[in-house]
Order: C-alpha cells, then structure tokens, then sequence
C-alpha cells in the first residue's frame, strides 16, 4: 500500500514539506476542510509514509461491510448522539497505546465555520501528547506539516497560534473556509 500511495500521490502532482516527527503519540490537527478529498490525499499521504492514524467517524457509517473497511483504513468509531464524553474516549485510546496518532478536523464540518472546537486540544491535554497541525494546500498542491505544539494550558494563546498556522494555506474550496475569530 506504501508504494501505491506513493505512486498516486505522485502522479497526482502532490509533494510534501515537513519533517516527520520519530514519535508516534500525537494528535494531527488537519485544516482547512473543505473536501472529501482531504480525506483521500490524507490516507494517502499517512499510506505512504507508513503512518498508521486513527480518524474518529460516527458510529453510523460502520456498517457490513463499510465498517470493515473504515476500521482497515484507521476508522474510529465514535457516538455522537449520546451523552458520551469523546475526549475521554480518545484519552483512554491514548491510554491503552504506546503508539497513537489521531487526526482531527477542528472545524467539525467541511461547510464554511468561525468556529473551531477544542476537542483536540483537551484530549492532548489530558493524554499528555502534543499537538501536530497538518495541511492540504490546494493551491501548490502541497501536503504540510508544521511543528509539535505542546499545550500551555493557555487554551485561547494556543487556539491562535494552531489557527495563525493555517492562514495562508488554500483549501479545496476558499469560499468554505476561515480561521475564524483569534
């Protein structure tokens, strides 16, 4: 699958700039979302590099047989419905794992939003784990990573610094796009 990966990423004209962190305990922070395709550049991209990550999709979607192949391509089924506590969940998976890594789109949606939720932050918090922001720059078609974030406890300093990060980056689709309000 490694090399298929690379073979379509390099077809496709994709390149990527950023070092790759040794560790493998950590949340990617993904944005701008915009596209199902960020999803497909992405699996490719984690494909390629030999990265196994987990993204958190609604219960819903896991079933015969869409779920054998959402778990297959790190699928984490997550109910959104019920009074359950995600962050928690997510903390306990971290928990359970010497080697994680959780990708999380902080807009929640791929319509246009001045709101981002810090879920990803508080289970970075709470598991002890860095946060990675990551990117699909559409327009050089550019697949980035930046730097480890380690959160402060300062949530709203390090809220603006994750969303200065992606500034500049253009998604599939500018119009559905926005840091919001920093």
């Amino acid at each position: 699958m490694k090399y298929i990966s690379q073979f379509l990423l390099w077809i496709s004209g994709w390149t990527y700039e950023g070092e790759i962190p040794d560790s493998r305990r950590f949340i990617v922070v993904s944005a701008p979302h915009t596209s199902m395709w960020d999803f497909v550049v992405g699996r490719l991209f984690y494909f390629s590099k030999g990265i196994k990550a987990g993204v958190m999709i609604k219960k819903e979607l896991f079933f015969f047989p869409v779920g054998i192949i959402l778990r297959a391509i790190g699928g984490i089924p997550v109910e959104r419905n019920k009074k359950t506590n995600i962050v928690d969940q997510m903390v306990e998976l971290f928990r359970k794992n010497d080697e994680m890594v959780l990708t999380i789109t902080p807009e929640g949606t791929r319509k246009k939003t001045t709101h981002w939720k810090k879920g990803f932050y508080h289970i970075a918090t709470k598991a002890g784990v860095p946060v990675l922001p990551g990117y699909f720059d559409y327009k050089r078609k550019v697949i980035g990573i930046g730097e480890f974030l380690y959160p402060s406890g300062d949530i709203d300093k390090d809220m603006r610094t994750i969303k200065l990060f992606f500034k500049d980056i253009t998604p599939r689709h500018p119009e559905k796009f926005t840091i919001g309000n920093i």
